[in-house]
């Protein structure tokens, strides 16, 4: 064999091989990603703790009535309830309160927990010194399933003493093995995933 004609099979290998690699990526592509959706979620069963905590930003009501139906059973004795900034001059803590209530569950089951936070570190911070002046040893802190992982780790990473179980509310436009069908579950994923990468770099 000729060197060009070496130099000509290479060349041909090189080209081959993107094809198939792309190939390979569209046979298993529902494999790789749910694999992507399924890595977002790391929450298990609640524990029974001093308090329960509502993680601020979801605009559905799972996460507050999740957490109501955790003091309900009896996890905890009370909700704490992330209030950051107002919409129509009402906080969202607000109005997650006045949701659950509405569905059935007592005023006394929540705590309001009014705070300044743009960010799931911000918001952490906040709630940690509020569970810390109340004494709190362990928490269920209550999230959307797509934010536990991110959540999970910033919470970890601050509570000190404080022993974290998180604890995964449904989101209606997520589903980890088929989030990629649906423009919803696409928006849902791309920003979840945008917010995992600033935090991998503390940004």
């Amino acid at each position: 064999m000729t060197r060009r004609t070496l130099r000509t099979s290479r060349a041909a290998r090189w080209a081959i091989a993107p094809i198939i690699l792309l190939l390979l990526l569209l046979l298993t592509h529902d494999w790789w990603l749910s694999a992507i959706g399924e890595y977002l979620v790391q929450a298990g069963p609640p524990a029974h703790s001093d308090l329960v905590v509502v993680l601020a930003g979801d605009w559905t009501g799972n996460r507050i009535l999740k957490a109501a139906e955790l003091v309900r059973e009896g996890y905890a004795p009370k909700a704490l309830v992330s209030g950051p900034g107002k919409l129509y001059n009402v906080h969202e803590d607000d109005a997650a309160i006045d949701y659950a209530v509405d569905h059935g569950y007592p005023r006394d089951y929540f705590i309001a927990a009014h705070n300044d936070s743009n960010s799931t570190r911000s918001e952490a911070i906040a709630l940690l010194r509020d569970m810390r002046r109340m004494g709190v040893h362990s928490a269920d802190i209550v999230t959307s399933d797509f934010h536990t992982h991110r959540a999970g780790g910033v919470y970890r990473k601050l509570a000190g003493g404080i022993q974290i179980h998180m604890v995964a509310a449904p989101y209606p436009d997520f589903n980890p093995g088929s989030w990629w069908r649906y423009r919803q579950g696409e928006k849902t994923v791309l920003l979840e995933w945008t917010k995992t990468v600033a935090y991998w770099f503390g940004i």
